[in-house]
């Protein structure tokens, strides 16, 4: 796809890992973000372990830690969201799902929730089975949560291979190319990139 063109740097914030450093659902994530990072955006990663320091969601507390108000304020400000999560037992690690319901606080934002975002949603399982059904039930909390998935969800089968170096980088071109696709679809449907390649194909057209 024809990379986005942005008037400012966009903010896409990535949110996603498990508790073990080094984590191949972390590192996709990282090697997504460092790609959008290419393409003049600003990122911000909420890994393993920023996600393992959020309490668990109860709806009925009104206070909020430090950490808890961290997350939910840089969602607030994003402009695109990469979402990563290990398919554990067929759907979304409770690490992850935990970050997810505490998007309950922007409910009553004016943007309510992930409202005319796009989110790109990456997967990692022992399996192919365990990565489809993980992808399908993330797909269905963004649109729940009013966001738009992007057309290309990641699955990674990490079963007996091991896809980043030492380093963290991606040591497989395909998957290399495939997570950089699924950053540069959540930046291409910001506003503001979606102005700037309407307007270029309005100019196009006078011309």
């Amino acid at each position: 796809m024809n990379k986005p063109v942005f008037s400012r740097p966009p903010l896409l914030i990535g949110i996603g890992g498990t508790t073990r450093p080094g984590s191949s659902t972390e590192r996709a994530l990282a090697a997504a973000l460092a790609h959008a990072r290419t393409l003049g955006a600003q990122t911000q990663l909420f890994g393993g372990a920023e996600l393992a320091a959020l309490p668990p969601f109860n709806p009925e507390v009104t206070t909020r830690t430090p950490q808890e108000v961290a997350f939910v304020e840089a969602v607030r400000q994003a402009d695109g969201i990469l979402l990563a999560s290990p398919g554990y037992h067929g759907g979304v690690s409770g690490l992850v799902k935990n970050a997810i319901d505490l998007l309950e606080d922007l409910r009553g934002d004016s943007r309510v929730y992930l409202d005319g975002r796009a989110v790109g949603c990456i997967v990692t399982a022992a399996g192919w089975q365990g990565c489809n059904t993980t992808l399908g039930a993330m797909r269905g909390i963004v649109h729940a949560l009013r966001g738009w998935p992007t057309p290309l969800g990641v699955t990674l089968n990490t079963a007996g291979v091991s896809l980043f170096d030492s380093e963290g980088r991606c040591t497989d071109d395909a998957v290399q190319r495939a997570l950089a696709t699924v950053a540069e679809q959540a930046l291409a449907f910001t506003p503001d990139a979606l102005l700037r390649r309407h307007a270029n194909a309005c100019a196009q057209f006078v011309a």
